[in-house]
């Protein structure tokens, strides 16, 4: 076999090869390619020519690997022509609308300063103009207002008050702040009024909005969003995205739609055959730009905005502000107000309770069965379980199943049909689990999820903020599992430091392992049966075993007695089966799988001193709103007033 170009096909020397232009042949006969085999040298080697545009050449030594040529021209975008735009003559075009209202202009500064530290908004720039801390004060037109008291919202979040402003004035923006925040709506609103500002769309035009995003699901929800607020004055939308067929997408495009919502690798394979192009847009939207450059999406971010004429805005958002990010604002942002909702440092949600259980691999499978059958003796269970493999997805997805729940699968080898399914079942149920990798960790908008469980520890802190930020939405609250354990050790500082600034309480055992640096088990025998190193067969063997007793079919799991006994409602004792037979517990659940004591001292740890470090119990569910730091007198967790001025009993963070 041989390596083909973007346009071409290529199989062996008796199959079909498609030319740049579209022409068909069969074989080395063709008039439209040239196929040719040749020896040198005592390596055989073959040459695919072709006549036509996007044509490459081809070569494969005996073992079949490629040669280095093959790889030439490969890099997405590289076959985008760069504009030279100071040789253009570019019309202008209008994106300053905003017309500050009476109560914004003669608003103290006092007041602004009190509203911004109770909303934890930090600002920087030149010239920044006031929050609109009500809707009526962005004046926004007559179809924008109807569609917000359409949804039921009455006041505007953080990210929304402080950012529509700026957005509205035409200034570039950079805005950090956490998942749930409502930032789709704090950039969906101004792009439709930008939209109707512009002239009308003609023949051959590309979109006035891009928005970049991550992932298919996120381009989904903001299209979503897109659709709720621009239908009423038809502004047409698209999303485009890998994993779907590629024809409804170019038709969509062929016919011309004022915003694009793409995913940056299937909008470069458009780009590239000349199916749209970025000449009218005038506003870029940069949605998780740290997640799109963890991703490795950096090179095409910037084939793209090479397309885009250089005088557009730009906003762009992220959950947090690492030195990737920073340079990619200096580079394409000019003049830029950044808009910081909490703190900069990589930060949770503050409504979610965090749990980490410091824990052997082979205990994984013995835990998430008791924490599932926990969580199923309560009112609210809809539960998101992060693994690290697609592998792994399909292993517990089965496991849990034949234990008696309901649990949907999704990762990066499902279709997009199988996914769209999966998610739209999850979203509708009124409870379920769903077990994915990360492909599902940041977009995946669920508002009632209510437990996340982090089987596998992500490789990074950002990617457990996103992962935990499934739960505790829209000022809600949620409870989020961890299972740590000592191959996570390199990971430990940063997972405290999350925990602290969440105001949690930190496991001992995590202490212990920051303290370690990673170095546990380093020099231990290969065959320790104990932690770290290599494991040997023997130790194997027995991990496995515990492993296959602990996920137990039992078709009649939903009837069966709760774990609690008195306050015990976890146990590491036993067989899951024995316990779920009995209807009751051996030991307290506790970090400690060596520990008698009883559920007061369960969390509870010895350090050298001798003396007992109290530890959260995590036997009890999480406390109630009214017991978070920061609750206002009027019920509503965050920073609002006690007489509700800042914070309706509704908002839009959902968007």
């Amino acid at each position: 076999m041989y390596n083909r170009d973007r346009n071409g096909r290529g199989g062996g020397s008796g199959g079909h090869f498609r030319g740049g232009s579209g022409g068909r042949s069969t074989g080395p006969r063709s008039t439209g390619s040239r196929f040719s085999g040749n020896r040198s040298g005592g390596d055989r080697s073959f040459s695919s020519r072709g006549n036509t545009r996007g044509s490459s050449r081809v070569s494969i030594s005996r073992n079949g690997a490629p040669n280095r040529e093959s790889f030439k021209d490969k890099q997405p975008g590289d076959r985008l022509r760069k504009i030279r735009w100071d040789s253009y003559e570019l019309q202008p075009f209008r994106k300053d609308f905003y017309q500050p209202h009476p109560s914004v202009v003669n608003r103290p500064k006092e007041v602004i300063d009190v509203y911004r530290n109770r909303m934890e908004i930090t600002v920087k720039g030149n010239n920044v103009p006031g929050p609109n801390i009500y809707f009526e004060e962005g004046n926004f037109p007559d179809y924008a207002m109807f569609e917000i008291k359409k949804q039921g919202f009455e006041q505007p979040t953080a990210i929304q008050a402080q950012g529509w402003p700026i957005a509205l004035s035409g200034r570039d923006m950079v805005g950090i702040a956490q998942t749930g925040s409502g930032k789709t709506l704090a950039y969906i609103l101004p792009a439709i009024v930008h939209i109707n500002h512009q002239p009308r769309l003609q023949r051959n035009d590309g979109p006035i909005v891009l928005v970049l995003a991550p992932t298919r699901e996120l381009a989904q929800q903001i299209q979503q969003v897109a659709n709720d607020f621009g239908q009423s004055v038809h502004v047409r939308n698209t999303c485009i995205f890998g994993g779907a067929p590629k024809g409804p997408q170019a038709r969509d495009l062929e016919r011309g739609v004022e915003i694009v919502i793409a995913t940056p690798g299937r909008l470069i394979d458009f780009l590239e055959r000349n199916t749209t192009n970025l000449r009218r847009c005038t506003y870029l939207v940069l949605d998780e730009a740290d997640r799109m450059l963890d991703m490795g999406f950096e090179p095409q971010i910037r084939k793209i905005i090479e397309q885009i004429r250089p005088d557009r805005q730009v906003l762009m958002w992220s959950a947090t502000w690492p030195k990737e990010v920073r340079n990619l604002a200096e580079e394409f942002l000019h003049n830029y107000i950044q808009i910081n909702i909490g703190s900069l440092n990589l930060a949770a949600n503050h409504n979610i309770l965090q749990i980490v259980d410091v824990c052997d691999e082979f205990e994984k499978q013995n835990k998430l069965t008791r924490l599932l059958t926990e969580i199923s003796s309560e009112s609210e269970t809809k539960t998101i379980i992060f693994v690290e493999t697609k592998r792994k997805v399909d292993e517990i997805t089965h496991a849990v199943c034949r234990l008696g729940w309901r649990a949907m699968s999704i990762h990066g080898d499902k279709s997009q049909q199988e996914r769209d399914y999966v998610l739209n079942s999850f979203r509708n149920g009124k409870d379920g689990i769903l077990v994915a990798t990360d492909v599902a960790a940041r977009g995946l908008d669920v508002e009632d999820v209510k437990f996340v469980i982090n089987y596998d520890y992500p490789s990074n802190s950002e990617d457990y903020v996103h992962r935990i930020g499934r739960t505790g939405r829209s000022q809600k609250t949620g409870t989020a599992y961890t299972l740590f354990t000592v191959q996570n050790a390199a990971k430990a500082n940063d997972l405290i430091a999350v925990l602290q600034e969440a105001n949690q309480v930190v496991n001992p055992r995590l202490f212990d392992l920051a303290k370690a640096g990673g170095n546990f088990g380093r020099n231990r025998g290969r065959f320790s049966k104990a932690g770290g190193g290599m494991t040997g067969r023997r130790d194997y063997g027995r991990s496995q075993d515990s492993n296959n007793r602990s996920f137990q079919s039992n078709s009649n799991m939903s009837s069966q007695p709760s774990m609690s006994n008195g306050n015990n409602r976890y146990s590491n004792g036993g067989s899951a089966k024995r316990d779920w037979n009995k209807g009751g517990v051996s030991k307290s659940y506790s970090n400690d799988t060596h520990s008698t004591r009883n559920t007061k001292t369960s969390y509870e740890q010895n350090n050298s001193n001798n003396f007992r470090v109290p530890y959260t119990n995590t036997s009890v569910p999480p406390p109630p709103l009214g017991n978070y730091p920061n609750r206002s007198t009027n019920g509503t967790y965050g920073n609002s007033s006690s007489n509700g001025m800042y914070m309706g009993q509704q908002s839009l963070s959902k968007y």
